[in-house]
């Protein structure tokens, strides 16, 4: 995140190290052999870079708002550090977290199987839960079968790598989530990052090497979660049946957001759920859960439930999250007027924000909007000046995103009443007007 190295950074990351070492205490002398010093983590680089991030705000007075605590939460409003706020850093976009049905098929289920599934489904077996929500996931899906796993990046690491290997190809958008990249990287396969959404792109270089790889597999997300657009699925759905490819969408943030029913992006530009190979979800967003899953033919899941790492050698799914899951799922086709609704929200606020002249970047408004403010510092200090107003929207800063591309991520659910819309757009533009009258992170530093 910063580039200016100057004396003063350098004075204070020594004198914040030696106020560090001072406050430990020495470990004691074995008594019956000389003491051993552990590896000291803070020389690695990147604690250095994570130690000049806080410096900076140290230096000119700034708290960095991550891992503060909250408390509360209820829908559109948070206690963080003890101030009621709006929240618009929740993923619960349809507003299940504390919906009744899904907190008494939670509570249930916890009277029943306990809170841990208490092994693997290969080692401890199945469990009547785990096919109850993946049965509910292929219907919404309207394909044959689905496997539900305990983490959603361990999902995408786990089947990516499971699928593909040194012989093969895999082409990743240029924002993909990390947990993406992170799997192909597992593979061993070739990879390739094409410019965001370039479909023609995507289309000659297949064209040009196709045959020199066995597989090839292109991933792309249903809703991009920094920038809030989408993917054109129709062309790639065509793009990769000529090439003879595999197609997977990770859906983390738009199943259960787009679409007339929440049925994801499939249903939203019209396209056969059963020409993509691959569809990969989140339990933890729309689902107000926590976990990942896998959706496709019978054959693919088959197959990953021995061969997928993450599943194999992982504890299965517990009880309660598999139960809030699956009553998410049926909320979700009940009441499709949630769906409306956040759809109604997200475009709301994309056009309030588009009308005072904030830059939104790519977004669609669906559900996520940004406010690309650039530099990182001054991200954190608009968002914390937010907090002030009562406010809860986090930076988003280098190296989640390009150095010149921090912004506030603002995520709208259906909860949001149209007044805390307006309320957010209001005090958005008060503190971009403060903001863009500061001075950038390394004037900051020199200042100081």
């Amino acid at each position: 995140m910063i580039s200016d190295r100057s004396n003063e950074m350098d004075a204070l990351l020594i004198q914040l190290r030696s106020n560090r070492e001072s406050r430990v205490d020495t470990p004691s002398k074995a008594q019956n052999g000389p003491s051993v010093k552990g590896f000291d983590f803070s020389t690695l680089p990147d604690y250095r870079q994570m130690s000049m991030q806080r410096a900076a705000g140290d230096l000119i007075g700034i708290d960095l708002p991550f891992f503060r605590v909250t408390s509360q939460e209820d829908g559109a409003q948070i206690t963080v550090a003890g101030k009621r706020c709006l929240q618009f850093a929740s993923y619960d976009y349809l507003g299940f977290n504390q919906h009744p049905d899904v907190r008494n098929a939670a509570e249930r289920a916890v009277q029943e199987w306990g809170v841990s599934a208490t092994a693997s489904r290969l080692v401890g077996g199945e469990r009547p839960f785990h096919a109850k929500l993946e049965q509910k996931i292929a219907s919404a899906y309207s394909v044959e079968d689905a496997l539900a796993l305990v983490s959603g990046h361990a999902t995408n690491v786990s089947v990516i790598s499971a699928l593909t290997g040194p012989k093969d190809l895999v082409l990743i958008d240029s924002l993909i989530h990390n947990s993406v990249s992170e799997g192909v990287r597992l593979s061993g396969a070739t990879r390739l990052v094409f410019p965001h959404n370039d479909m023609s792109w995507i289309d000659r270089k297949l064209a040009e090497i196709r045959g020199q790889y066995s597989r090839v597999l292109i991933v792309v997300e249903g809703l991009y979660s920094m920038d809030g657009d989408t993917p054109d699925l129709v062309k790639l759905a065509e793009i990769k049946s000529r090439h003879d490819a595999w197609l997977m969408v990770d859906e983390a943030h738009s199943f259960g957001v787009l679409g007339k029913t929440g049925r994801g992006i499939s249903e939203a530009v019209g396209i056969d759920p059963r020409s993509v190979e691959i569809w990969m979800g989140t339990l933890s967003k729309a689902l107000a859960s926590s976990g990942g899953f896998i959706a496709g033919s019978a054959a693919l899941i088959d197959y990953l439930r021995f061969k997928a790492a993450g599943f194999v050698f992982s504890v299965a799914l517990s009880a309660p999250l598999a139960a809030a899951a699956s009553a998410s799922i049926d909320l979700l086709l009940a009441e499709p007027e949630r769906v409306k609704k956040l759809a109604e929200n997200g475009q709301y606020f994309l056009k309030s924000a588009k009308q005072q002249g904030l830059n939104v970047g790519l977004s669609e408004g669906s559900a996520i909007t940004p406010i690309v403010i650039g530099d990182s510092m001054r991200a954190i200090i608009a968002a914390n000046l937010l907090l002030e107003s009562g406010i809860n929207a986090l930076p988003i800063i280098f190296p989640a995103v390009p150095e010149k591309q921090a912004r506030l991520r603002f995520f709208v659910t259906a909860t949001h009443s149209r007044s805390d819309l307006d309320y957010a757009i209001k005090t958005l533009v008060d503190v971009m007007k403060k903001v863009e009258m500061m001075p950038d992170l390394a004037t900051m530093i020199r200042q100081a």
